[in-house]
């Protein structure tokens, strides 16, 4: 049973309102807006794709359409900021409750990468097992030929905000969750997460809110930083990465620290 002690939060402090420790103290059940239907199958496929990637600390359920629109039941694994942990025991430092720690939303295996040329990805708006191959004749990519051209990210120091190098670019994102503006619990949930692991969270509208992650894709190679999916097709010809890891971000913006394609700084000349 769950005791309850001094709470030790700072006034002023917004706090969920719970009643005990439970399994939303370590990771919750959300509903993620993947894209509307206008957007076509094409789109959202490589949509989805991308969004369903990102496994590390998002366990993806189904996929389900609605009111126009693609969206993905998951389960977020970052515990509450609230929560402290010493062994099997668990203090909440918003409202004082101790007892047990309490067990968190089950965390499914979910491969991608099945073996050399097979993969999971989102094709006609559903999850596939699919058969990746390379092109016969491919284009040059940097240098090199396909698929093992020259990754100008390798080595590269760039880092997400939890300071893990490599790859920063594939190991967060920005996730819409549903959530109305009368399911306050849910939302005072969501922004009670832990930093930097989820955090940003702000209303985009009156069904839903927005947050960044950190969470790892599950396509990067075994080296953390070039991508499995880079220069493989479907069976259609489509690529088979997702079409928004190719694009950039506007200019000088949305670019993780020590990103190779940064600006570089000018070195200031002596009067």
């Amino acid at each position: 049973m769950t005791s309850t002690l001094s709470p030790r939060v700072s006034k002023g402090t917004s706090v969920p309102p719970c009643r005990s420790l439970g399994p939303h103290c370590r990771g919750l059940h959300v509903t993620l807006r993947v894209g509307s239907l206008d957007e076509g199958t094409t789109s959202l496929d490589h949509e989805a794709t991308w969004l369903l990637g990102h496994t590390e600390r998002i366990t993806f359920l189904e996929l389900w359409e609605g009111d126009g629109d693609l969206y993905a039941e998951a389960i977020l694994h970052v515990p509450c900021r609230f929560l402290h942990q010493e062994k099997d025991s668990a203090v909440c430092r918003a409202h004082g409750f101790a007892g047990l720690l309490p067990r968190g939303p089950h965390q499914e295996d979910q491969p991608l990468r099945l073996d050399d040329d097979r993969f999971v990805i989102v094709e006609d708006r559903q999850n596939a097992v699919k058969t990746l191959s390379f092109p016969r004749r491919s284009l040059p990519v940097l240098a090199g030929p396909a698929p093992t051209g020259i990754n100008p990210c390798a080595g590269v120091p760039c880092r997400t905000a939890d300071n893990t190098r490599g790859a920063a670019c594939c190991r967060d994102l920005q996730v819409e969750i549903m959530c109305t503006r009368a399911q306050r619990r849910l939302e005072a949930l969501v922004r009670a997460r832990r930093a930097p692991y989820l955090c940003k969270v702000i209303r985009a509208g009156d069904f839903s809110i927005e947050a960044e992650m950190i969470s790892a894709c599950g396509y990067l190679a075994d080296d953390g930083v070039a991508c499995s999916l880079h220069g493989r097709v479907r069976s259609d010809g489509r690529p088979a990465k997702p079409d928004l890891c190719s694009e950039w971000p506007p200019k000088d913006k949305g670019l993780h620290p020590g990103c190779v394609f940064a600006p570089k700084r000018r070195s200031r000349s002596r009067a």
